[in-house]
């Protein structure tokens, strides 16, 4: 076994922690809206408030992990927020409620961050689609676990103990971080002939002749036009990500009159789906990219059919059958949580530095939470206004669609300081 595996591992159970913690609110939002008076309205602002704080964090937290290293990040993180969601068993109202989300995303702020950084640092430019993909599957399985197994304990046991429940995992995860994490050319469990082969070929330009390439840093990366453009792709992706995560439950409960535990279980057929479905992606991207200019930014195409695949959420209004409700639900999130993997590894293919990745992929990451946010806030307005649930997802289908051209057109540049139009092999020749 490619013993480089472990460590796409332990990124999965991170964002499954990261996904059950943030959907622990969304599986408890009946009882706690019902305990607490909130309209859909407050719900929504409480479904948003944990992305606040995280999306002004991301990048102070992306230059942390450049600064400090990936082991102290994600272990200061999961450890800060794991304490945030174990608190929220213990507030009394939306003041108290929100103010544990807010502390909860600050910690999540950084998951992505460390995680892209970790891939960079561990995952060969050939295989770095599979990786990508195995890290992005947990912000699937997550909430399917998290609907399935929280969903159970809220109805047993009452929310606040789904809380606690949640908080637990993140500790558990914390103390097998520091016990066995470390860089490959430290990790005493590698084989020596797979740490040289991780160190030559982690860069794009992929020899163990090739010297590292100059950084860029923050003043370079905010010059780089691709930059924004991945970010802006990136938002609409995760707008239909936080869609899914803070509505699809209250949504099957509501317009389809399921249990909480019912409910629970037909949210996790989606991200179960999706989850699979999201690896093959990106194993079958790693195959079609190979001998292709990968520098180049030739995963811009996966990110493309991706996000096509997101836009079939446009047909739930006019789909009448559960099963295919479902079915419909099950692709469109697949598309979009693909577009986040994906892009996450364009950043990192485009990028001459691994010493910018955790920089980088937090820009990206404020663009994606930029929107992000506005999806829960957004579907709250549309909901109490239209009392249904159909003009959310034809929002979000749209801009699915609009990432689309975003992501064909404006990504061919490579990424450096300035891009002069001339300049395209600067970053493949680095």
């Amino acid at each position: 076994m490619k013993r480089r595996y472990w460590v796409y591992l332990f990124l999965f159970l991170l964002t499954v922690v990261n996904y059950v913690d943030r959907v622990a609110l969304s599986i408890a939002s009946t009882q706690i809206s019902k305990e607490f008076l909130l309209s859909p309205v407050k719900l929504g602002y409480l479904f948003s408030s944990f992305l606040w704080l995280f999306a002004v964090a991301l990048i102070p937290m992306g230059l942390l992990v450049d600064r400090f290293g990936t082991k102290r990040l994600n272990a200061w993180g999961i450890g800060f927020w794991s304490l945030a969601t174990a608190l929220t068993a213990f507030t009394g109202g939306f003041i108290s409620l929100l103010i544990t989300r807010l502390l909860m995303g600050l910690g999540e702020s950084t998951t992505y961050p460390a995680g892209g950084r970790v891939i960079r640092e561990w995952a060969p430019a050939a295989e770095r689609g599979i990786a990508t993909s195995i890290f992005q599957a947990g912000s699937l399985l997550g909430p399917a676990v998290g609907a399935i197994g929280l969903g159970y304990v809220v109805t047993a046991y009452g929310w606040r103990a789904g809380f606690l429940v949640a908080a637990s995992l993140g500790f558990i995860w914390l103390a097998a971080w520091l016990i066995w994490f470390k860089q490959p050319e430290d990790a005493n469990w590698l084989s020596e002939s797979e740490r040289t082969y991780i160190v030559a070929a982690r860069n794009t330009v992929g020899t163990s002749n090739s010297l590292e390439p100059k950084r860029l840093g923050l003043a370079g990366l905010v010059r780089s036009r691709t930059i924004w453009a991945i970010a802006f792709t990136q938002g609409c992706a995760v707008y239909a990500t936080y869609l899914f995560l803070t509505w699809m439950p209250n949504y099957l409960q509501a317009e389809k009159g399921m249990s909480i535990t019912r409910s629970g279980l037909f949210t996790a057929v989606p991200y179960a789906g999706a989850a699979i479905l999201g690896v093959l992606i990106g194993t079958c991207s790693d195959r079609y990219l190979r001998g292709k200019d990968i520098a180049g930014g030739s995963r811009r195409a996966v990110v493309a059919v991706c996000l096509l695949m997101s836009a079939l959420i446009l047909l739930v209004p006019g789909a009448n059958e559960l099963w295919l409700v479902i079915l419909l639900l099950t692709l469109s999130l697949t598309g979009c949580t693909a577009a986040v993997a994906s892009n996450l590894s364009l950043i990192n293919d485009m990028l001459p530095s691994k010493k910018d990745s955790g920089t980088a992929i937090a820009m990206i990451s404020v663009g994606g939470n930029g929107f992000g946010l506005m999806a829960p806030i957004a579907t709250g307005y549309v909901v109490s206004m239209t009392h249904s649930y159909q003009a959310g997802f034809v929002i979000t289908g749209i801009l699915a669609l609009t990432a689309v051209a975003g992501t064909l057109l404006l990504t061919r540049r490579p990424i450096t300081a300035t891009q002069p139009a001339g300049d395209v092999c600067t970053t493949r020749n680095a």
